[in-house]
């Protein structure tokens, strides 16, 4: 997040308080990153509020640029112009789609998580972050290498938020129910399962002096812990990984970072892998 030096704010028009741009500010404030405000319209009628906005800001100290665009889609309009200005981060509001049309296509936040080669920061509420609780989803049965990188990633993110809103930093991780039958002894009871995953945390924990009362491993599927733990805890921000299955099988599927996009009450941070990212980001420029 420190390193982030441009951030790509997408500003819906029809909306007028800009819950994306408040939390853009909140970031840039203290990482000093350039704003780089994007509304996306095929007319171009929104010269005068963008105006308006960028000189706001400016007084204010902010380093700005605006633009309007549209290509064929919303993510892909989003996804060129962060290619092209090299945003580091792309900042959206979300807003949630019905249940009807949400089976008839694939939302375009689905789509902006799933192809945009940077993190994205869907802004859900507007509880503010200040001294509130960052929960850091990872999922340490998963350790491969990009997995234990993506873990890296988030908890990385997670402490620069904590730092930057001055909050607490909460990590969780789900264990899979214990299994009679498993052939590793390891997986037939939950207190050694449990036992497992917190060895497999030490590392981070020493690094990031994240204590155990900060470390949650609980049993269940991540889609349904990750909104239980958020509702709990109140937080303010989720980051979660995807590995972002772009096929067929992945629009069928769906994926966790999904699912917990639209049961959580709460901003959503969404990282994916760095190879995963390189692939997107040709794909982009393809």
């Amino acid at each position: 997040m420190q390193a982030v030096r441009s951030i790509l704010v997408v500003i819906e028009p029809e909306h007028s308080e800009s819950l994306a741009l408040k939390r853009a500010k909140l970031i840039a404030g203290v990482t000093g990153a350039h704003l780089h405000l994007l509304v996306c319209d095929k007319k171009h009628e929104h010269s005068a509020m963008l105006s308006l906005l960028k000189a706001g800001l400016q007084e204010d100290g902010y380093s700005v640029t605006t633009e309007q665009a549209w290509n064929d889609s919303l993510h892909e309009t989003i996804i060129d112009v962060q290619q092209a200005e090299g945003c580091g981060l792309v900042v959206k509001q979300h807003f949630a789609d019905s249940p009807l049309k949400k089976a008839l296509l694939t939302p375009a936040d689905w789509k902006l998580m799933r192809y945009c080669p940077t993190p994205v920061l869907l802004v859900k509420t507007s509880t503010p972050w200040a001294g509130g609780v960052i929960l850091a989803a990872i999922d340490v049965g998963n350790s491969d290498a990009e997995h234990q990188a993506l873990h890296n990633a988030i908890i990385d993110h997670g402490f620069d938020i904590a730092s930057l809103a001055k909050a607490q930093l909460h990590v969780i991780s789900a264990h899979p129910s214990p299994m009679l039958s498993a052939a590793d002894p390891v997986f037939q009871l939950k207190e050694t399962i449990e036992a497992r995953y917190r060895e497999q945390c030490k590392a981070f924990q020493a690094e990031f002096d994240i204590d155990d009362t900060h470390l949650h491993i609980e049993e269940g599927p991540a889609d349904v812990l990750i909104p239980h733990a958020v509702h709990k805890w109140q937080a303010a921000v989720t980051i979660i990984g995807t590995v972002a299955r772009t096929g067929i099988s992945g629009a069928l599927i769906g994926n966790t970072a999904e699912v917990v996009l639209d049961a959580v009450d709460s901003d959503v941070l969404v990282l994916k892998p760095q190879e995963l990212m390189d692939h997107l980001e040709e794909l982009a420029n393809g």
